[in-house]
């Protein structure tokens, strides 16, 4: 009797590690969407802008009021990622008033920000030429200015939309790239509202918003941006959607570059899944071989 009690209570406690070990891993596996693992491409690589048509002459005080927009940016950009300034010098007119901003990407560092917006801020006087608003988009950053505010204002204007190759049907991929830009939609990835990452195997997403906007503009102005996304490029290996206010980007094959690297994460976090699933057919195995004795044991 006291024998059939041991036997009851060992099982009772090989079920008990069993259950908490599929616990563990349904965890692991039903969050492994928010795992990322960022290429390491250039954060000033070019991605569009565009100018005004209308331009002022050299000289004058709104050639002044640019200039020192611009490099207001660029040194506000040392300390933080992101900057808004309106500047009116001395003599200026109404018309002469420049709204500028910069936005860099969430997870760059503050020296990546810095570096971005320097290099946005050079190549929009080069693209811009004496135009009296302009907006250059680098991997990493944004920079805009304009002589008509623009600040607090949702943009859904497409300043470019493109997509690659298509893969197909591939259901596989179909899904993990739905599923990552769903949880994009939703406002997933632990960078906050304004800047959201997610990846399902080697579909990886980035989404952003401008940061002087509400978080219900943000918002609206992500749902739309992702969900044209999604329509237009349909079986694409990967797809951009650049809004005048956000943007939405998803690859196959880790397009969007991380101001840091997650493989040392995966590694670990792989380990873990690998050696939950070891724990367990382990335990399988142990309870089974007990099972078989006890059947012995009871048929003598």
């Amino acid at each position: 009797m006291q024998a059939k009690k041991k036997t009851e209570l060992m099982m009772m406690m090989m079920m008990m590690m069993i259950t908490k070990m599929n616990i563990f891993m349904s965890f692991f596996i039903g969050s492994s969407i928010i795992i990322i693992n960022p290429t390491s491409a250039s954060t000033d690589s070019f991605i569009y802008a565009g100018c005004t048509q209308l331009k002022f002459s050299p000289g004058t005080v709104y050639e002044s009021n640019v200039n020192s927009a611009l490099t207001s940016l660029v040194n506000s950009a040392v300390t933080s990622n992101f900057n808004n300034f309106k500047v009116s010098l001395p003599g200026s007119s109404q018309n002469d008033v420049i709204y500028a901003l910069y936005q860099c990407r969430g997870d760059l560092s503050t020296s990546d920000c810095s570096s971005c917006v320097a290099h946005a801020v050079s190549q929009l006087g080069t693209a811009c030429v004496y135009t009296s608003g302009g907006a250059l988009q680098l991997d990493g950053c944004l920079v805009k200015y304009d002589n008509v505010s623009f600040f607090g204002t949702e943009d859904k204007t497409v300043a470019l939309h493109r997509c690659g190759p298509s893969i197909g049907y591939d259901s596989d991929a179909l899904t993990r790239r739905d599923a990552v830009l769903g949880y994009l939609t939703a406002g997933g990835g632990g960078g906050g509202q304004y800047f959201r990452v997610g990846g399902s195997g080697n579909v990886q997403g980035v989404a952003q918003c401008v940061q002087d906007l509400s978080g219900g503009e943000c918002q609206d102005c992500l749902s739309d941006a992702i969900g044209r996304l999604k329509n237009e490029c349909g079986s694409a290996a990967w797809g951009d959607m650049f809004y005048g206010k956000c943007y939405a980007r998803y690859t196959e094959h880790g397009y969007h570059a991380g101001g840091h690297d997650n493989n040392d994460e995966m590694d670990k976090t792989l380990a873990i899944i690998i050696g939950g699933i070891a724990g367990v057919t382990l335990l399988v195995f142990l309870l089974s071989a007990f099972n078989r004795l006890i059947e012995k044991k009871g048929g003598k």
